[in-house]
């Protein structure tokens, strides 16, 4: 059971031995938003998802539906990683993520206490469904935790557009019709020593996409990644269809919606 927090910063833990979580808060923003974050801690050998999982795994669902005087929340996502596994390889996070929250409140003049139900789940050979609670007013004071959410917010992949950006950008994207399945090819330019990684997501959360692979043919000063045109929903097309695209390169990370034409 969480205790609601008394410090202005934190609430409580609320931890298994597999994971805990708990809210933060940080300073305002300069729009006059809340900033807050959900912290999650994870045992040695235990993991939890991203908004995509990959092959296999669940997404964290947050509800924010008991919280005092909100009217919204936005979550962020902090760049994932590509963990393999004996089902093949899921997107998610080890250790420790934090969530950025931004909050806008009903009335600027009150009060908001922010209540958080988590529904999530941890694995480490089997995956368990874990559920956490959490509550923390939000003066919108300065936050000994700022320093913490700033960070995390800098995780978030940065929206830019197809080809934007000198060091690192996703090129191009296009479809390979004459592949079976269909597949698409991505060209992407990073840092040169920099680990490289990309994600697909489809239109919607019924699209199961496959986990972009490296592939060779990238023009010089590029890296090449491809995947199948499989787990499409029931009459979904291709054409016209909007993908994301995330891409990361150390501690850089970058999101892109591409068409595929």
């Amino acid at each position: 059971m969480t205790v609601p927090a008394f410090a202005a910063d934190s609430s409580n833990w609320d931890r298994d031995a597999r994971a805990g979580i708990r809210l933060i808060a940080g300073n305002s923003a300069a729009d006059g938003a809340m900033r807050a974050g959900v912290e999650m801690n994870l045992a040695p050998g235990w993991k939890t998802y991203w908004r995509y999982p990959g092959d296999s795994g669940v997404p964290p669902r947050f509800d924010f539906a008991g919280s005092q005087n909100v009217k919204s929340v936005t979550v962020s996502w902090p760049a994932p990683h590509r963990i393999a596994d004996d089902s093949g390889f899921t997107i998610g996070y080890k250790e420790r993520v934090l969530f950025p929250l931004r909050i806008e409140p009903q009335d600027k003049a009150k009060p908001v206490v922010l209540r958080l139900k988590l529904d999530y789940a941890v694995c480490e050979k089997l995956c368990v469904p874990a559920e956490g609670k959490a509550e923390l007013p939000l003066s919108g004071a300065s936050s000994s935790l700022d320093a913490s959410l700033t960070a995390a917010e800098a995780q978030v992949p940065k929206p830019v557009a197809l080809n934007e950006g000198k060091e690192f950008a996703i090129r191009t994207v296009h479809r390979d019709a004459s592949a079976k399945p269909e597949k698409v090819i991505v060209d992407v330019t990073a840092p040169q020593g920099t680990k490289l990684d990309l994600f697909a997501e489809g239109p919607t959360a019924t699209w199961a996409l496959p986990l972009p692979m490296p592939v060779s043919g990238a023009p010089a000063g590029q890296q090449r990644f491809a995947f199948a045109l499989d787990g499409l929903p029931t009459g979904a097309k291709a054409e016209g269809t909007e993908l994301t695209l995330t891409a990361t390169a150390g501690k850089a990370a970058i999101e892109v919606r591409a068409p595929l034409d």
